[in-house]
């Protein structure tokens, strides 16, 4: 190899033009969150029919009941990260299995 001609390899690392990789552009944020209510045990079914009731406004008795039989359901989206996991920890304390999207 001829004085001053580098590989392209040795090339890359040495141009002080190359940009760092920490110039690249960050993902976004997300803000809004979506939670489903995954699955429940069926020893805590009444609880969990009881929270999403008290939660969903203008939901009955049997709507809830329907809701709940009826997993993996949407409980609320578009909601912020603190309540969404204040309602998943309702619903998990509840005995429901909750995901946060």
């Amino acid at each position: 190899m001829p004085w001053g001609v580098l590989p392209p390899l040795v090339r890359r690392l040495v141009t002080p033009n190359s940009q760092p990789a920490a110039a690249q552009p960050e993902a976004e944020q997300k803000t809004t969150f979506t939670v489903k209510l995954v699955k429940y045990g069926d020893e805590s079914k009444v609880k969990v029919i009881k929270e999403i009731k008290a939660m969903i406004e203008g939901m009955n008795l049997v709507q809830a009941k329907k809701f709940v039989e009826s997993v993996p359901q949407v409980v609320q989206k578009d909601i912020s990260k603190e309540e969404a996991a204040k309602l998943k920890t309702i619903l998990e304390a509840a005995g429901g299995v909750v995901a946060i999207e």
